[in-house]
């Protein structure tokens, strides 16, 4: 597997991935939708932010964990 892919499949990426793209949607919601709407979704957003912070570090101590047991799917061939 190319690191490339790697990357996509990973849990981690693509969790912060989306937290980039709803922190964009936040700047854009804050710029040109009405100021109550605005409001609402960026402490929407706000409010999830944690939560991607924590699921991700959550996932990065299981595959730690896994690495350190041998029993993570990449190490598996060597």
């Amino acid at each position: 597997m190319s690191p490339l892919q790697g990357l996509l499949r990973s849990r981690k990426f693509l969790i912060a991935v989306l937290d980039v793209v709803l922190s964009v949607t936040a700047f854009f919601v804050g710029k040109y939708a009405a100021p109550d709407i605005a409001e609402d979704i960026n402490f929407m957003i706000a409010a999830l932010q944690p939560v991607a912070l924590i699921l991700i570090s959550a996932i990065a101590y299981e595959d730690a964990a896994a690495m350190r047991a041998g029993i993570h799917p990449n190490q598996r061939g060597r």
